[in-house]
């Protein structure tokens, strides 16, 4: 089974929002992979970016992915996945509660 974590935020930088989550999955020891960046245009001439990358646990195992997608009004998606066989229960709460006090009031309530 799988943990899914899936955020929107308002007026932050995907990149920005990329860097941040790699660095706290590191502080947790996981560490995030060569990520695959795609830039796409927007018809307005704007454009809009995705980044998707494969998590691993200090051994170098995959345990889950990240995926962060950039719009061009100013929202950024990010979603990801670890599987709670590698990932222990305590390491993914922690992870969660450094992502909300850290990106927590660029978070879109619906």
């Amino acid at each position: 089974m799988a943990v899914s974590v899936k955020k929107t935020y308002r007026g932050l930088n995907p990149e920005m929002l990329y860097d941040e989550v790699r660095h706290l999955l590191s502080r947790h020891g996981l560490r995030a992979a060569e990520a695959h960046l795609q830039t796409y245009s927007v018809s307005s001439g704007a454009t809009q970016s995705r980044v998707t990358v494969p998590v691993l646990t200090g051994d170098g195992t995959e345990c889950g992915s990240l995926h962060v997608l950039g719009s061009a009004n100013g929202d950024a998606r990010m979603t990801f996945d670890l599987d709670d066989q590698l990932v222990s229960d305590d390491v993914v709460k922690a992870l969660q509660e450094d992502i909300a006090f850290m990106l927590g009031s660029y978070e879109v309530r619906w």
